[in-house]
C-alpha cells in the first residue's frame, strides 16, 4: 500500500517538474498575430508575454485607431498564446495523472 502511495508521489512531483519545464519552453514559443491589414503586427509568447510590436506609419497618425488596432491584434493574440498554453500544460498535467480509479475526468 505504501509502495503505491510513493509511486503515486513520486508520479506527481515529476508531472510537476515537467509542467514548470513545459511552462519555461512556453518562453520559447512565438506566436505572430497582425491586423487584417497588416498595419499593426504584434509577437508574443505562448506565456502571453509581448516581446514585438511593429506599427505602420499611417497608424501613427491617429490616436484612437492605434488604440483600436492595438486592442484587436493583442486580443486576437493573447487568444491564440492561450489556446497554445492551455493545449500544452493540459497535455503534461494529463500524461502525469496517476491511475486512480473514479478519477478518470482528465481522459
Amino acid at each position: 500500500m505504501f509502495g503505491d502511495m510513493m509511486g503515486m508521489m513520486n508520479k506527481i512531483k515529476e508531472t510537476q517538474q515537467k509542467v514548470e519545464d513545459t511552462k519555461q519552453r512556453l518562453d520559447t514559443v512565438l506566436i505572430d498575430e497582425s491586423s487584417n491589414d497588416n498595419k499593426l503586427k504584434v509577437t508574443i509568447t505562448a506565456n502571453r508575454t509581448i516581446k514585438n510590436i511593429d506599427i505602420d506609419d499611417d497608424l501613427l497618425e491617429d490616436k484612437e485607431m492605434l488604440e483600436d488596432y492595438l486592442v484587436l491584434t493583442l486580443n486576437k493574440a493573447i487568444e491564440q498564446a492561450s489556446k497554445v498554453n492551455e493545449h500544452e500544460l493540459a497535455a503534461v498535467a494529463k500524461e502525469g495523472m496517476p491511475n486512480i480509479p473514479g478519477m478518470d475526468m482528465f481522459k
